[in-house]
């Protein structure tokens, strides 16, 4: 919003495509219109910062450039996407010689997230148990099929 003011429905829209851009050019883009962060947030007690400056954006360990953006609505609407930066495919493997059952497994070590929703707290630690259940084989606590 500080690049183009408040674009209404389309809000997250311009937070998307400045990530993407991001991204793509390698750079952590200045926040535009702050000179200091405020003092309503402890900024030394996280790993947050607020950027005045464009700053290089580096991977580590060839890992890809990851980032979230959120929305947020007048009504209480919170959306939030994960981007992520495409790796570039090193196999050089005809288009139609992949087999069907091969595996689409993210490498060792990759963090993978799992949203979890619910519209309370006792449903969330719900929707986690069965997730957890799931993933594990074991049958949830509330008794639902895996």
């Amino acid at each position: 919003k500080s690049n183009i003011g408040h674009t209404q429905a389309a809000a997250g829209v311009a937070g998307v495509i400045k990530t993407i851009m991001a991204i793509r050019n390698g750079v952590m883009p200045r926040t535009l219109h702050v000179e200091r962060p405020t003092s309503h947030v402890d900024w030394d007690s996280g790993r947050v910062e607020l950027l005045t400056e464009a700053r290089p954006w580096h991977t580590e360990d060839g890992r890809p450039r990851r980032a979230g953006v959120s929305s947020f609505g007048v009504s209480g609407t919170n959306a939030h996407v994960i981007i992520e930066e495409a790796v570039e495919d090193t196999a050089e493997e005809p288009a139609g010689q992949r087999p069907d059952d091969a595996p689409d497994a993210a490498p060792a070590g990759t963090v993978v997230p799992w949203p979890v929703s619910a519209r309370n707290a006792s449903g969330l630690a719900a929707q986690a148990a069965r997730l957890h259940a799931a993933l594990s084989g074991a049958p949830a606590q509330d008794g639902t099929p895996e």
